[in-house]
């Protein structure tokens, strides 16, 4: 089921155009990370489908409801870069507080909370809170009533490494059951395994989308290659690959897409010579910085 349409969605201010026919569907159970500089579109792209703000064209559509109108407000939910809360009230509190808004039972604040990890800090006053643990009483609300779609602006901001590792689990278990998830982050590295799809906008366009493997794919940027000789080896090894560098013990080299099927033929040729090797495709902050210039 498709729980978000995007169509030819445009912009504007005034004379300058900040979103530009920007087309894309995610279905139930899908997580899409939404790619690009300061200044790009993707917080006006979020204010769109939030329903704070009216496209100038385009259609948006939540599971077939209008962005804004009752049935998608129900439907979704938003965890903002920074969340704000007040700071002389528990954790509890304030998810109770919300639980009443959205017409849900108080006592599920404290199976909120233990869900994103501060069932010990419950009781106490979000102004003792750290940016982590507000993070977390956000991302709580987020939860409250089960949305279809999840819209989350930087969500990781201010989690150390153990907390984005859960928070991550979190959404897998989310999309697991149907969830639709559109996030937008600066932490390319984090994002490669554990999204769907990449859409990169720049300059208010949609420059690019796909899987990580389809991005690589159409990129074509070569692959990294290093190769650890056996003690004695280096210069045997060296020579069967003549474009690499000699770095301390290593022999380092890059290769086409193309070719990696004969590098690995050649490796597996040199295996008495050979101590280890590995074989790096481009990261996403490797494509993403291709496509960005590429787009400029």
């Amino acid at each position: 089921m498709t729980i978000l349409t995007l169509s030819q969605l445009t912009k504007r201010y005034g004379d300058t155009t900040v979103l530009h026919d920007v087309s894309l569907e995610i279905v139930a159970g899908e997580r899409v990370a939404l790619l690009g500089h300061n200044g790009a579109g993707k917080s006006t792209l979020m204010k769109l489908v939030l329903g704070l703000i009216q496209a100038d064209g385009g259609r948006i559509e939540v599971a077939g409801h209008a962005p804004g109108s009752p049935v998608a407000r129900a439907l979704t939910a938003y965890l903002p870069e920074n969340a704000a809360f007040h700071p002389a009230i528990t954790g509890r509190e304030q998810l109770r507080y919300y639980l009443r808004l959205r017409g849900q039972p108080v006592r599920l604040a404290d199976e909120l909370l233990e869900r994103v990890g501060l069932a010990d800090a419950a009781g106490r006053r979000i102004g003792t809170y750290s940016k982590g643990m507000r993070q977390r009483v956000g991302l709580a609300q987020a939860l409250i009533g089960g949305p279809r779609l999840m819209v989350l602006d930087e969500p990781t901001s201010g989690l150390d490494p153990v907390s984005r590792r859960e928070f991550y689990t979190l959404l897998d278990e989310l999309a697991a059951k149907g969830t639709a998830i559109l996030l937008s982050s600066h932490a390319l590295s984090e994002l490669e395994a554990r999204t769907d799809r990449m859409v990169i906008l720049a300059r208010g366009k949609q420059v690019a989308e796909g899987t990580l493997a389809e991005l690589r794919a159409d990129a074509a940027l070569p692959l990294s290659v290093t190769v650890k000789p056996r003690n004695g080896q280096a210069r045997r090894v060296a020579e069967a690959f003549p474009t690499g560098v000699v770095s301390e013990d290593r022999v380092i080299f890059s290769c086409a897409p193309a070719e990696k099927l004969a590098v690995l033929e050649k490796i597996a040729a040199l295996r008495d010579h050979i101590e280890d090797y590995d074989v790096h495709a481009a990261s996403l902050d490797d494509l993403y910085s291709h496509i960005s210039k590429r787009a400029a």
